[in-house]
């Protein structure tokens, strides 16, 4: 299994050295925006990109276009208000509607593929890239699964790309009907509840069926009470925060994942 680290900026890759991440499981672009006053130029995305994959020296990079809205705001992007911010016009929809942002960031991060093992992941996808415009080029292509409406169409999606990474975080809020960010619903969210688990496990076997990974970059990647139960499901994946690698790494190095597989009844 691979375990890797989930990123805001270059300035993060010290940690991620520190604790021998395999790689980057998830470096969160949109804080190159959300740092700023004004869009990022090409050029600029370009360096950040470039420094990150020659600092990874060869390791993988997988590195989310721009997920901007929901909790996340940008006052120079001149986002409308919406009355249900989570379920509105955020991630990929914002790319797809605003081409010129879109274009921009992928120009840089295809040439900075030419430094490194750089991936490009696409977040809040709910159908075929292909149909939604999306080219295409040399770096491997993957998506987040943070849907239900993904889980479902999974056996498909997985033909069309190269790995999956399932967005816990977003999956279990959309799974429960539950917003995440709402503290009065803390007592109701349950991240550990068996349509979550299962839509996990429908992922990873829809992904093996088509010869890809799937991977898991939310919280519960470095939730070590469900770290044997990954493992017997056959995730390929596990991206945290850098300091939660070496805990997880032990666990799994004593574990007899035939174990847990008749155990938790997955042989």
């Amino acid at each position: 299994i691979m375990l890797y680290a989930n990123i805001g900026n270059s300035k993060d890759l010290a940690a991620v050295l520190q604790n021998d991440a395999g790689g980057i499981g998830l470096f969160r672009s949109e804080f190159i925006y959300l740092e700023r006053d004004t869009f990022p130029t090409e050029e600029e995305q370009f360096q950040i990109y470039r420094t990150v994959a020659e600092t990874m020296a060869g390791k993988p990079v997988i590195i989310r276009t721009l997920d901007i809205g929901a909790d996340k705001k940008c006052d120079y992007f001149e986002m409308e208000p919406e009355e249900n911010p989570a379920m509105g016009c955020r991630a990929i929809r914002i790319c797809l509607t605003r081409p010129e942002i879109f274009k921009t960031q992928l120009r840089a991060l295809f040439r900075a593929s030419a430094f490194g093992n750089i991936s490009i992941m696409y977040p809040m996808i709910i159908s075929v890239l292909t149909e939604q415009g999306v080219t295409f080029g040399e770096p491997k292509q993957g998506i987040m699964i943070e849907t239900p409406a993904a889980v479902m169409m999974s056996e498909e999606l997985a033909k069309e790309v190269d790995f999956f990474s399932i967005g816990t975080n977003d999956l279990t809020q959309y799974t429960l009907a539950i917003d995440r960010q709402n503290p009065k619903l803390d007592a109701f969210y349950e991240p550990h509840h068996p349509a979550v688990l299962r839509m996990i496990q429908m992922v990873v076997e829809n992904a093996h069926k088509a010869g890809i990974w799937a991977g898991i970059c939310g919280e519960l990647g470095a939730d070590t009470s469900l770290t044997r139960r990954f493992l017997a499901m056959g995730v390929d994946e596990l991206s945290m925060s850098p300091g939660s690698i070496l805990p997880v790494r032990k666990i799994i190095l004593e574990t007899d994942v035939t174990k847990e597989r008749e155990n938790n009844n997955l042989c």
